[in-house]
């Protein structure tokens, strides 16, 4: 093979490990998301006055996540104590 030819293979070889590397830095800096949520009340658990919301998206469902002092909490949105709960507190 020529040069050109193995120059150019090094520079693909090198674009391909660039994108996997970046790819790989970017989900490792996502949080983690809740793949489950609970209808169950709960709000006696939920400390701190703020939630956010998540978007569904594989493997990730839709949810409102509250905080608890044994960490997130991840609740059905249309959970009827959910949503007197997200009412009263601001959105993150």
């Amino acid at each position: 093979m020529s040069v050109k030819i193995h120059t150019i293979a090094l520079l693909l070889l090198s674009v391909c490990l660039c994108c996997q590397l970046s790819a790989a830095r970017r989900a490792s800096r996502r949080r983690p998301c809740c793949v489950q949520v609970t209808s169950r009340n709960m709000s006696a658990e939920v400390v701190g006055e703020t939630y956010r919301e998540q978007a569904a998206g594989s493997p990730c469902v839709k949810a409102i996540i509250f905080h608890t002092n044994d960490g997130p909490l991840c609740a059905d949105p249309i959970a009827q104590w959910v949503m007197d709960l997200a009412a009263n507190m601001t959105k993150v």
